[in-house]
């Protein structure tokens, strides 16, 4: 495995504008050992989530492919590269496939997974006199653009009946928020986790409201529900020229599923997932642990009410003037791999 050498994100830019990314793609016939170990699959990481799940699973000794992995600092840049074909898949949250599909980005999710939602936060200083979601009126609020905090904070806003234009938005990757967060140059930043546990342990940060919609967080593992501000969905999305590509998709269905069952993992070896995280990215052993402890996810079927759980969050970004046009989030779906997940999320499958 070795790391990819990023295009330049204004050459992403252009090439994610041209074709059209809604026409379904052929399911492409599957290729054969001696031609798959030809193939490179190029994954987008995010501080290291996919590969520690899979490293710590052991799920990346026996490829029958060859791997490069590049890293980002969120989810829209990740999908942008995707979209170029400068990566084939990775995974985000909820939101920035949203972002993507109204660019008609060259993209498809072809997997889901869902979770604990309590690591997604507004946090603020712990002198902070805020309170109440209320009181964030006139307010800053540090958030990674198209990310799914920015999809918490969209709904914590029409939780306490405000408009966007009602609070001050910097959209800040998790990096420049933890700074601004630090110096005081926000008054609330929006984030997911391991910053959300790193900012409470490292930066004295209080949870304000989580993503269980509970003022002051919630305690234990916590899927969404109704009240959540967030619909606690993940996904692993693809880049349209890899799905179209034999070997590419090929490598695809097995990488999927390989990932289904990490996730698996990870649930009954946490302490082992976050070992393998902290050596990948540097983070303090505590901030993994915990961060690994809140965070297990596990694989879903990418079925309709994952996809009208999307729409929903899609057209309130849309009602609030944030996206510019309605758009149908599921000619952005590709549902090729849903069986093969489908069965790891069933049977509870590792390995």
């Amino acid at each position: 495995m070795r790391l990819l050498k990023l295009v330049p994100l204004a050459a992403l830019l252009v090439l994610a504008g041209c074709g059209s990314p809604t026409t379904p793609a052929a399911v492409p016939d599957t290729v054969g050992a001696a031609d798959l170990a030809g193939v490179t699959l190029k994954i987008g990481d995010q501080k290291g989530g996919q590969k520690s799940y899979l490293e710590a699973a052991g799920l990346l000794k026996d490829l029958p492919y060859k791997v490069e992995w590049a890293t980002f600092t969120s989810g829209p840049p990740l999908l942008e590269a995707a979209s170029a074909g400068a990566i084939d898949v990775g995974v985000v949250g909820n939101t920035p496939p949203l972002f993507a599909a109204a660019a008609k980005a060259k993209i498809a999710v072809v997997s889901a997974q869902t979770g604990d939602v309590s690591s997604d936060t507004v946090l603020v200083p712990g002198d902070s006199p805020l309170r109440s979601i209320e009181e964030l009126k006139g307010k800053r609020i540090g958030v990674a653009k198209g990310s799914s905090a920015h999809g918490v904070v969209l709904n914590l806003l029409l939780r306490a009946k405000l408009k966007v234009s009602d609070v001050q938005l910097s959209f800040l990757q998790p990096s420049e928020g933890y700074a601004a967060f630090t110096q005081k140059q926000v008054d609330a930043w929006a984030v997911w986790d391991p910053y959300t546990t790193q900012a409470l342990r490292d930066a004295n940060a209080r949870v304000l409201i989580d993503g269980t919609g509970t003022p002051g967080g919630g305690k234990g593992q916590t899927e969404a529900g109704p009240d959540s501000l967030t619909n606690g969905y993940g996904f692993l999305v693809a880049g349209r020229a890899a799905l179209g590509d034999p070997g590419k998709n090929t490598a695809l269905r097995d990488y999927v599923v390989r990932y289904a069952k990490a996730l698996n993992y990870a649930k009954s070896h946490t302490d082992e997932r976050a070992a393998v995280w902290a050596k990948e990215t540097g983070l303090k052993p505590e901030v993994a642990l915990e961060a690994a402890r809140r965070g297990l996810d596990r694989p879903i079927g990418l079925d309709d009410a994952v996809i009208a759980g999307e729409q929903k969050l899609a057209d309130a970004f849309v009602d609030a003037g944030v996206l510019p046009t309605k758009f149908t989030f599921a000619d952005f779906v590709d549902r090729r791999f849903t069986a093969d997940v489908a069965g790891v999320a069933k049977s509870g499958a590792q390995k």
